[in-house]
């Protein structure tokens, strides 16, 4: 009996002691961050986890993936670190910090984060059969560089105010604002992406208003909620094409009654003693300026609001300067003509009527045994 009962209490011992130095099996869960972790571009950010309840992890394969199991971010395994089985892109830029791993807490940190760091990263604890993990999610965020503001020259249908800024990630918000801070509609929009994946940003603005001559342009990161504005004040000076045009329209217009209404009202005066049952060659003078200022003014309306090109095209200043020589040409033109058809009318007209005199006709009345003359204008239509 004493002998069986040693026997029993040293097998109670062996057990108990390699209990104590075995390697726990004891089954656990993986906790990390619930929240999204914020990594500046260019800085380093740190993934922690931990075993849940504590225990040594120090016999454990530790494993930090992206979307392969088989494509470690860094792997430890064994008790060592295992750096050639790691993405190379990784490579030299993690440290594992292993200082709690007796207590199941573990850390890895990434260097030098750059725009392909961000998305979710998995945390994986294996013990012997039994495995668990948990997922974290780096999101990457950059603020751009100076906001630069390019103002064209202006043109018939205004004045484009160009704002780009690059090397913000993610694609920031974008907008242009008055001066109560009030949005308004862009022109166009446009972004790219440089080959470090971080956009550049460009948004335009045609104003066609003196009353907006005051713009601002707003950025803002919609991670870190960080913003960048540029605020430029235009000069009412540079809101001169309404103007323009209407200086151009009264030069016609002047150009116009010089060379049509002032031969029309001589062509009256010469006619005004005979009698015609053509038009009056005032009437007449009005008639063509009044439809010369017509077309010269549905010309010049069309052409400004005719789009060809987008306000976001590079060739858009090139296509509007087109625009307006062609306007000012084809106005131009229109004039020309008007004047050599009116000039050949007026000459025509009074010609044809100068050849017409007023004749004296002599009429001999025979019922009374009388003889008299009797003189009448004869008017002959030309």
């Amino acid at each position: 009996m004493e002998t069986k009962g040693r026997s029993l209490s040293r097998y109670l011992g062996i057990m108990l002691l390699l209990q104590m130095t075995a390697p726990s099996s004891e089954k656990f869960t993986v906790t990390g961050l619930q929240e999204s972790i914020l990594a500046p571009l260019g800085g380093e950010v740190s993934l922690s986890c931990q075993l849940s309840p504590p225990q040594d992890a120090g016999h454990m394969e530790i494993r930090w993936f992206r979307n392969r199991y088989t494509q470690p971010v860094h792997l430890y395994k064994a008790g060592k670190d295992l750096y050639g089985e790691t993405i190379s892109r990784y490579v030299e830029r993690t440290k594992f910090v292993k200082d709690d791993i007796k207590d199941g807490n573990v850390t890895l940190k990434i260097f030098n984060v750059s725009v392909d760091d961000d998305g979710k990263y998995h945390c994986f604890f294996r013990d012997g059969d039994f495995y668990e993990e948990t997922i974290t999610e780096v999101k990457v965020a950059a603020t751009g560089e100076e906001i630069q503001l390019l103002v064209h020259p202006p043109n018939i249908k205004g004045i484009l105010v160009e704002c780009s800024s690059g090397g913000w990630f993610p694609q920031p918000q974008m907008e242009w604002r008055d001066r109560r801070g009030e949005i308004i509609p862009p022109t166009a929009k446009s972004h790219s992406q440089d080959t470090e994946k971080l956009f550049n940003m460009t948004i335009t603005l045609l104003l066609k208003q003196s009353s907006q001559k005051n713009v601002t342009c707003y950025l803002r990161n919609p991670l870190t909620g960080q913003e960048e504005r540029t605020s430029i004040v235009l000069s009412g000076q540079l809101f001169p094409w309404n103007t323009f045009w209407i200086l151009i329209i009264s030069l016609m217009l002047a150009l116009l009654l010089i060379f049509i209404m002032m031969p029309s009202v001589d062509l009256h005066k010469r006619l005004k003693n005979g009698c015609s049952k053509m038009k009056n060659p005032i009437v007449v003078g009005v008639m063509i300026t009044a439809l010369s200022l017509g077309v010269i003014s549905l010309l010049i309306i069309y052409m400004h609001h005719k789009h060809r090109v987008p306000a976001s095209d590079p060739h858009f200043q090139l296509d509007t300067m087109w625009l307006e020589d062609m306007t000012v040409i084809l106005c131009v033109l229109i004039i020309f003509i008007t004047m050599i058809i009116s000039f050949a009318y007026f000459k025509f007209r009074g010609n044809w009527s100068g050849r017409v005199g007023t004749s004296e006709g002599i009429i001999h009345l025979t019922g009374l045994q009388m003889s008299q003359e009797v003189t009448f204008p004869i008017c002959v239509p030309y």
